[in-house]
């Protein structure tokens, strides 16, 4: 081998790494955001999946205790005035 390829191997080899590790690091970027989008997605799904159900007004509740018998028609009427 003349001096002259070996310079040319070793320049280039030098660079083969450089595009090596670019190119790596270039794939994790790509798996970095394709993990990132997934968890989005998913966190984004699990939120619209899990719909609350609306809370029941204190009218309501007090409604419901009378009806079971938990409180009496007095004690009914007195919390129903405090309410409205």
């Amino acid at each position: 081998m003349m001096m002259e390829e070996m310079a040319h191997d070793s320049w280039f080899w030098g660079w083969g790494i450089l595009w090596m590790v670019m190119l790596t690091a270039f794939w994790l970027l790509i798996l970095l955001v394709l993990v990132l989008a997934v968890r989005w997605l998913w966190q984004a799904g699990s939120a619209t999946r899990s719909v609350r159900l609306p809370e029941e007004s204190a009218m309501e509740i007090l409604k419901k205790r009378y009806a079971k018998g938990e409180i009496g028609k007095e004690e009914f009427e007195t919390m129903k005035r405090d309410l409205l």
